[in-house]
């Protein structure tokens, strides 16, 4: 008895040295379907060799996983780009933390009326996320193919406000990003996040007319509330999921689509 309690000790301690959360310990941790969805799978299995129970759960809008997190209804969260993350932060005052970058998910402008911007007509119709960061996004990936051009002061939040040049007069359509897929029906094309072009069945490499750069500041992140940042279980997260299976998976899945970005928050 003497000799299990001591190695019962042993493993409490090793754990506590180590930064690894202690058997049985159980997390929820919110994602979006598709890419965030499918690697968490993958993490929650590395994760569970090291005592790390994930509960995920899929939210199919970028605003509540946010708001559930800060009430303390989820532990963590991977969905999201640190742009988007600090406007949640400025605009609803959430007293959240990024622990770990994750993927890098490319937006696309995807089209099933052109094949090249160059064949936009006067006046056309782009649809872009409703959401102020995705939004701005969207018009620098335009910006960056010379359709457009954008107020330099507006950093990266801009807003079809902040367009002060626009020779072929295109009309951005404003919608929630989960609708764009379905918008390409009607529209000229659609600038589409990586995860919901995945979702409708798009190759982001294969079927975009237009992919954002490797140089994109629009790394992912894994989240937390501040108060917790420092917890062991954060660290066993942030360490399953830069584990190399998840590199590997990713890249063996999504062939460039997406992109591991494995680094701890600076």
């Amino acid at each position: 008895m003497r000799f299990l309690l001591k190695l019962t000790a042993a493993a409490v301690l090793t754990a506590a040295l180590t930064g690894q959360a202690i058997a049985n310990e159980k997390i929820k941790v919110a994602v979006t379907p598709g890419a965030h969805e499918e690697v968490m799978e993958q993490v929650a299995k590395v994760a569970a060799t090291k005592g790390l129970d994930i509960e995920i759960i899929s939210f199919s809008d970028y605003v509540i996983p946010n708001q559930a997190l800060d009430d303390g209804d989820l532990d963590a969260n991977s969905f999201q780009h640190k742009p988007y993350l600090d406007n949640q932060i400025k605009d609803r005052g959430y007293d959240l933390a990024v622990v770990g970058y994750n993927i890098l998910t490319p937006m696309g402008i995807y089209s099933d009326k052109i094949k090249s911007l160059d064949e936009l007509k006067d006046g056309a119709e782009i649809g872009i996320p409703n959401d102020p960061t995705n939004g701005g996004r969207a018009l620098l990936v335009l910006q960056s193919q010379g359709l457009i051009k954008v107020d330099p002061d507006a950093g990266l939040v801009v807003s079809p406000l902040d367009v002060i040049e626009n020779p072929k007069n295109i009309k951005f359509v404003e919608l929630d990003a989960a609708q764009l897929p379905r918008s390409l029906t009607d529209l000229d094309a659609s600038a589409i996040n990586t995860n919901y072009a995945l979702e409708a069945g798009l190759n982001p490499v294969k079927d975009s007319i237009v992919i954002e750069g490797n140089d994109s500041p629009y790394a992912n992140v894994i989240v937390t509330r501040t108060q917790d940042k420092d917890k062991p279980w954060v660290k066993t997260l942030v360490e399953s999921y830069h584990d190399d299976s998840i590199r590997e998976f990713i890249e063996t899945k999504y062939e460039g689509s997406v992109l591991p970005v494995f680094k701890i928050s600076e």
